[in-house]
């Protein structure tokens, strides 16, 4: 076919689409050249090491890989030996909207089709593909105000559900401190006192991996964490003295919890403290408790293997449903489990981990 044959063939190709739209009542938007948005330029990447794999962000605006690097510029990095598996996460801002909520609506899950999805609304969502390793992640400007919701419920969502998928790691609501590369899981329910723990290690001088999310290679023995953040409550500012810290502390944004919590969240990347260099190798866990040791009474007590089951299931539900729940169980009873108690000085509960930790 001569090239005035493939013209007039494309033109008329064009037209019988058109017809065909109009005739099925399509929109402007679907009758435009890209309804799907597939062609949309990416200008802007970055790449980062985190959880143990290999993870370019890319975007088409610069400002959505900024919230990127709040969560994970100049972290160390979190590969584990021999494994680093590359991810792919697709950034996209949306057409503004109206905005008449005091703030986002919860996330809804969903799943199906080899795929998971986490919906805040038409504007702003996650699209996750595991088997693929990638992802899409879609966001109103509106979002770029409200960083802490854009970073910890899309993006942060987004990685720790690919990495925890790829790699078998277990996903615990844990604190994780350690000392010459050996680390203590902190559990305990809310307000038990895992984040007063893991910031009185950190001022202690011990390395902090995290302070709410960590992740276990249960084969390997292996904590990975996120060393970004640390929230501090206003009334654990009684407990920092008048030292540089508190005013550190004082100097950092507040951010409000979905159960309306206030809570300073404190950037750790500023030089103060120590953040673990790598994944720290398990060797104990600590569940820490509300109630105060007695006068006499020891801070932490070993528990039974009976024990350790049972709390582990009724702290952790959804790891417990995840694959691989069974053999971290067992490690845990291998590497051994304690109760703390609350002393009368933070700084004393620190010292109890840090002998565990040898």
């Amino acid at each position: 076919m001569s090239c005035r044959g493939t013209l007039c063939y494309h033109i008329a190709a064009d037209r019988r689409w058109t017809t065909m739209a109009q005739t099925m009542n399509f929109s402007a938007d679907e009758m435009c050249p890209d309804p799907f948005a597939e062609r949309t330029a990416e200008r802007h990447a970055m790449d980062v090491q985190v959880l143990g794999g290999q993870f370019r962000f890319s975007s088409d605006h610069a400002a959505l890989l900024d919230v990127v690097a709040m969560a994970y510029g100049g972290l160390p990095s979190q590969l584990l030996p021999g494994i680093a598996p590359a991810f792919q996460i697709e950034l996209r801002l949306s057409p503004a909207r109206q905005v008449a909520e005091n703030e986002p609506p919860l996330v809804q899950m969903q799943s199906g089709a080899g795929f998971l999805c986490g919906v805040m609304d038409a504007s702003n969502y996650a699209v996750l593909f595991p088997q693929q390793r990638r992802a899409l992640i879609v966001a109103s400007p509106d979002m770029l105000a409200r960083p802490y919701h854009l970073r910890y419920e899309l993006i942060e969502f987004t990685v720790f559900t690919l990495a925890t998928r790829a790699l078998g790691l277990v996903p615990l609501h844990a604190a994780c401190v350690g000392w010459h590369g050996r680390g203590a899981l902190v559990m305990g329910a809310s307000g038990a006192g895992k984040s007063t723990l893991a910031l009185h290690a950190w001022m202690a001088g011990l390395e902090f991996l995290s302070e709410d999310a960590v992740f276990v290679h249960a084969q390997g023995g292996q904590a990975l964490g996120v060393a970004n953040y640390l929230h501090v409550t206003p009334g654990t500012l009684q407990l920092l003295g008048d030292d540089g810290f508190r005013h550190d502390v004082e100097r950092s944004p507040v951010i409000r919890r979905r159960s309306g919590v206030e809570k300073y969240e404190v950037d750790l990347r500023g030089g103060r403290g120590h953040l673990a260099q790598g994944p720290l190798d398990v060797a104990c866990v600590v569940f820490a408790s509300r109630r105060y040791a007695q006068e006499g009474e020891a801070l932490i007590t070993a528990m039974s293997e009976q024990e350790i089951s049972a709390r582990l299931a009724a702290e952790q539900p959804y790891a417990a449903s995840r694959p691989g729940w069974d053999g971290f169980v067992a490690k845990v009873k291998q590497w051994g489990a304690y109760e703390l108690r609350r002393g009368t000085n933070p700084f004393a509960s620190v010292d109890a981990v840090k002998r565990l930790l040898g």
